[in-house]
């Protein structure tokens, strides 16, 4: 296994729209690895390939206290139950520092493969809702300061470049 670059907003590379996955391959398999001993080393609770440069529509999550549930979703799609919405504090391994309330759908429904290359259907409602939301928007592109004011966006940017800037002078001694 092997530890991941993650890529910092405003990488135009996180802007890349991810494309299906064809086959489960090997290299599927060990990517997945890798992608999960990124997010747990980082630490975070999901990751998107995309973050990694790597632009399939593949994401990893583990929203258990105890990092010992770990799901895989390829080719996901994500439909809304409900017109209901919540606000849920957000952050991002790709915009390191940075926490803001986004208003999402409550429920969804998630069809996705799993690494048996079985389809898979599940409702989903509070954090896995809000998760599996945030991490198909990197899948097209996007990100959750897109859903900030430009005033708020611009002053996020500034933040994960000073942080960026400052983790790679530390790094470099």
């Amino acid at each position: 296994m092997a530890l991941l670059p993650i890529l910092s907003f405003p990488d135009p590379r996180l802007r890349i729209k991810a494309k299906p996955i064809e086959q489960v391959t090997p290299q599927i398999k060990q990517l997945v690895d890798d992608m999960f001993e990124t997010m747990y080393d980082a630490p975070g609770i999901g990751l998107a390939a995309t973050q990694i440069d790597q632009h399939i529509q593949l994401i990893v999550m583990d929203l258990s206290e105890t990092k010992d549930q770990p799901m895989v979703f390829m080719n996901p799609k994500v439909t809304p139950l409900t017109t209901e919405t919540q606000q849920y504090e957000e952050g991002c391994l790709s915009i390191p520092q940075i926490y803001e309330k986004i208003e999402r759908p409550c429920r969804v429904k998630i069809e996705y493969l799993n690494l048996d290359n079985e389809t898979v259907e599940v409702d989903a409602d509070g954090l896995l809702a809000v998760c599996i939301q945030h991490e198909m928007d990197h899948l097209e592109g996007k990100l959750f300061v897109d859903y900030l004011s430009p005033l708020k966006r611009q002053r996020a940017r500034e933040k994960v470049e000073k942080y960026v800037r400052q983790r790679e002078k530390a790094t470099s001694k």
